[in-house]
């Protein structure tokens, strides 16, 4: 993984730009999909990124033109494409407002995923988040008989594959183009969802497109694709992990936010709490282990000097005084 980079204020404030776009677009989200099928509306959201940049970037394009560039551009667009499809299908059978938080989740399995990936054990408070996420999700997806909607199951999935986009992405971006990655991640993620719209999904009648759904594709595309992906990869490039995430995390906030504002959705105790639990979960995940590791650290120091003073010492290994 790559070492941990302090952010200016710009980065965090582009963190928490992308935040608020991505918390809009859940129910704006939620209302293209019921005039369009899923990977269509992906494959032109991906599109409209793919094109957009290149033509912003193209000199960039041609400066790394490279293999390098294209392949690892190319994975951290298929676990995108993973994230939003499972996501946007969970959407059509949830509410936003719980499509939001759950997929928050990403930030408490990203420690997991890097220690299966670089070996870096889980700390004490990571276990605890995973606790305390279990506990939300389970107040905020089980009914009364105590299963989980298909929509929930989808959306908990979903999270997963953010999850190892992240830790992809921190991989794959030191010393290589940010804009040029994510040029090469969009049009991978468009590939795929064309390719499996061709083959599973009926294109809509030309009568669905009205001036709202225009509006609505407008704002996904441009705003919640190709602006807000970008400000992720450049924020997540140039801020403390820890820090990105936490900023991210307010998505699943103004998610609800705008979808009790604006989409009419009914908050119940029930949900409330399950909210509060997994936001606890994703903030106590991404604040304490560094602190922990602070006080482990000191810990080891005092340690370190006590041992120097029994077989009495000094740091240098000169005899000490005493």
């Amino acid at each position: 993984m790559r070492k941990p980079k302090d952010g200016s204020i710009i980065w965090r404030l582009l963190l928490v730009l992308a935040a608020v776009i991505w918390g809009a677009s859940f129910f704006v989200m939620k209302g293209a999909l019921d005039d369009l099928p899923v990977c269509y509306l992906l494959g032109i959201r991906f599109t409209t990124g793919a094109v957009l940049l290149a033509l912003v970037y193209l000199k960039r394009m041609l400066a790394h033109l490279d293999w390098g560039h294209v392949w690892r551009g190319s994975m951290m667009g298929v676990f995108l494409f993973a994230a939003y499809w499972v996501q946007t299908i969970g959407l059509t059978q949830t509410t936003p407002g719980k499509n939001a938080f759950l997929t928050a989740g990403y930030c408490v399995i990203v420690p997991f995923l890097n220690w299966a990936y670089a070996h870096d054990r889980p700390t004490l408070s990571n276990l605890v988040a995973a606790f305390l996420l279990v506990l939300g999700v389970g107040f905020v997806s089980l009914s009364g008989d105590f299963s989980i909607g298909f929509g929930d199951l989808m959306t908990m999935l979903c999270a997963f594959f953010y999850a190892a986009h992240i830790v992809c992405t921190s991989c794959f971006t030191p010393n290589r183009d940010i804009f040029v990655l994510t040029v090469y991640q969009f049009a991978a993620a468009a590939v795929l969802a064309w390719t499996i719209s061709l083959f599973t999904e009926t294109p809509p009648p030309a009568s669905v497109w009205s001036g709202e759904l225009i509006r609505a594709m407008l704002y996904l595309a441009v705003c919640a694709t190709t602006l807000a992906l970008l400000f992720q990869n450049i924020g997540v490039k140039h801020t403390h992990p820890a820090v990105a995430s936490i900023l991210l995390s307010l998505e699943s906030v103004f998610g609800v936010l705008f979808s009790v504002l604006f989409a009419g959705e009914q908050l119940t105790l029930k949900l409330v709490i399950g909210f509060t639990l997994i936001f606890v979960a994703v903030i106590v995940s991404e604040t304490n282990p560094g602190f922990l590791r602070l006080r482990r650290r000191e810990q080891a120091v005092v340690e370190a000097s006590g041992a120097m003073e029994v077989s009495g010492t000094d740091g240098g290994g000169v005899p000490g005084d005493r």
